[in-house]
């Protein structure tokens, strides 16, 4: 787009946070030289050129080996069979694994097979092998998942097919066909184009313009970015008539708007690093898509609140790999560096981790094409980048403070959270905390469990890790905290300093207990070559005290010193220190499966208070011992 061009753009209202078809039209006719080599908006400098950039680097040449072992793991393996015998148990049991772990290795195995094909085409091997992939996609009866059709789906109640009903991999997959085809042309067959072309319409395209609305079409959350960002990306590359790309596109801008404003002016994502990198990473990539087929003239990272949000993961990462888990997030994350070295081109404040953090190269669990190409297409050798450094940092919308100090090479961390119990993913979890020392978590969040259909019906809190009994917060009466958006921390201070960090909020409002009138949880992070955590909580009840116990949620078997003191240890250790005239303590093992099925160890550490009247306090130190 040339400068007269830009003008143009300028006068007819370009530039701002909304755009009606007429306007984005107009982008897209301005500049029209990309629809002969489509590829070219992933790679401006075209496939070969990116091709040779990758060997003639060792780094990044050593990605593409790891992805090419990948392939020909994929090559020895037959293509995964999806019969009704699996589709049928989420309806007929709630199980989801049995169906979803076939489905999956069929995008992984897509995945690998594309991105190894692109980088050796001298191979074809791994072409021949793709288009199978390919084909056995467009074969299957859905593209969603069978736990998010609606009911009736498929039983004559519904008034479409479960084939048109448009899901996050239903999106997805559409994605990543229009730009593994656009990327591969000329030598992918044009029969199998061709019906890319055809199963993207009628699968997501057609449903999504005349069929629905879909309820994600106003999610705040990461659905809206991730099913509106990849039917917008998979419509830029198939859509040429420019008119019918931007009716598509306008109802895109509309869900992206909303995904945003899921978010406060903060930019902390309350699901958690994990959807923080599956909604905005899908925000990002086609706002990169649409910058790019319209010279610049709609740029979607200068709305507002998109540079904090791309500033979250240098504050929640605690140390290395491990994250301040809350919501449904997992406690170690893979760090893609090739979407931090994009993010750092446009936001020069967003920091760059270190190279060595850096997953192996290959389809993550839901074999996602659109973030594997681009970690490689991303990524800049000459990036080091730096170990997460200190910061203490209030998130008033959120109402976390999340605080990192580093000091003689070791690295600590403190996370705690208000908000209330009816965010996205959410965890009754208000006042609960996390300490981290050196690579390991002594208080723990469990995060993501297990996805059935209870994890996100009726019984979600039935599931430990969802329910408050799962967090360190106080049981009241024998009743953990409920439920719901009035189910809210009110937060009384909260300060952040050089060697001190002060966190005080009422939790009363999240317990059923009707005679409890205060519960006043204070921390105090005191910061210095050996930290410790200061937890005080005030309590008041309008009536005869209710029984409290104080539970702190730990992976390591709690072990006791002298009276008033207990240890917490893996490599480092903490200390635990209470006052055992009003406290005493048990310990109660939590049996745990994790977001991956695997069963794992938790403790409670609960200490029943003693009685002192209707008013009361009690205060614990944790120590890190040197």
């Amino acid at each position: 787009m040339n400068g007269n061009q830009m003008n143009n753009m300028d006068k007819v209202g370009m530039n701002r946070e909304s755009w009606n078809k007429e306007q984005i039209a107009a982008c897209l006719k301005a500049v029209d030289g990309l629809k002969a080599d489509k590829g070219r908006l992933l790679f401006p400098d075209g496939v070969e050129a990116w091709r040779d950039r990758v060997m003639a680097n060792p780094a990044i040449r050593q990605m593409a080996e790891e992805m090419k072992e990948e392939a020909d793991r994929f090559l020895a393996r037959p293509i995964p069979h999806l019969p009704w015998s699996l589709f049928r148990l989420f309806v007929d049991e709630g199980s989801r694994k049995p169906y979803e772990t076939p489905y999956f290795e069929k995008r992984q195995r897509l995945t690998a097979l594309a991105v190894t094909a692109l980088l050796y085409p001298d191979q074809p091997v791994y072409r021949e092998a793709l288009y199978d992939a390919v084909w056995s996609v467009c074969d299957e009866y859905t593209w969603c998942l069978p736990a998010h059709l609606p009911a009736g789906f498929g039983s004559g109640a519904a008034s479409w097919s479960p084939a048109q009903h448009v899901d996050l991999f239903a999106a997805e997959t559409a994605f990543a066909l229009a730009e593994i085809t656009a990327l591969m042309r000329p030598r992918m067959p044009e029969r199998i184009v061709s019906r890319v072309h055809e199963e993207v319409h009628r699968r997501v395209l057609a449903p999504y313009m005349n069929l629905g609305p879909f309820g994600w079409e106003t999610a705040r959350h990461n659905w809206s970015a991730v099913c509106a960002g990849s039917i917008g990306a998979a419509a830029v590359y198939l859509l040429d008539d420019e008119e019918r790309l931007a009716d598509v596109l306008e109802k895109v801008l509309g869900s992206l708007a909303c995904f945003l404003d899921g978010y406060g002016n903060d930019g902390v994502c309350t699901e958690g690093y994990g959807y923080w990198a599956y909604g905005f990473g899908f925000f990002v990539y086609v706002a990169d898509l649409l910058k790019r087929r319209t010279g610049g003239a709609m740029d979607l990272f200068t709305w507002k609140k998109v540079d904090a949000v791309a500033r979250f993961p240098q504050h929640c990462f605690m140390s290395g790999r491990k994250v301040a888990n809350f919501s449904d997030a997992v406690p170690e994350a893979a760090v893609d560096p090739g979407f931090f070295h994009y993010l750092h081109a446009l936001f020069p404040d967003v920091a760059v981790p270190e190279r060595r953090l850096r997953s192996p190269f290959k389809p993550d669990p839901c074999g996602r094409w659109a973030p594997a190409i681009r970690s490689i297409a991303w990524y800049q050798p000459d990036l080091a980048g730096q170990p997460w450094g200190p910061m203490s940092v209030y998130f008033p919308d959120a109402e976390w403070l999340l605080s990192r100090h580093v000091e003689n090479g070791n690295t600590y961390f403190f996370a705690a959270k208000g908000g209330h119990n009816d965010e996205p993913h959410n965890h009754n979890d208000i006042g609960h905390f996390i300490l981290h020392g050196n690579g390991e978590t002594f208080l723990a969040d469990m995060g993501a469990g297990l996805y059935t259909a209870d994890y996100f019906g009726p019984k979600r809190y039935e599931i430990l890790c969802n329910a408050s009994f799962g967090h360190s917060v106080p049981i009241v009466g024998g009743a953990g905290q409920q439920a719901g958006r009035d189910c809210r921390a009110v937060v009384l201070k909260a300060v952040t300093g050089e060697r001190e960090d002060v966190f005080s909020l009422d939790l009363s409002a999240a317990y059923p207990e009707s005679s409890l009138t205060r519960l006043v949880r204070t921390f105090v992070w005191h910061k210095s070559a050996s930290p410790s955590l200061t937890l005080e909580d005030a309590f008041a009840f309008a009536g005869v005290p209710a029984n409290m116990t104080e539970r702190f949620v730990t992976p390591f078997k709690p072990e006791p010193l002298e009276s008033g003191r207990i240890m917490l240890g893996g490599n480092g250790r903490l200390a635990v220190e209470y006052d055992p005239s009003l406290a005493a303590p048990d310990l109660k093992p939590l049996e745990f499966a994790g977001h991956d099925g695997r069963m794992s160890m938790f403790y409670a550490l609960d200490f029943a208070v003693k009685p002192t009247g209707r008013d009361g306090k009690i205060r614990f130190r944790f120590a890190f011992i040197p």
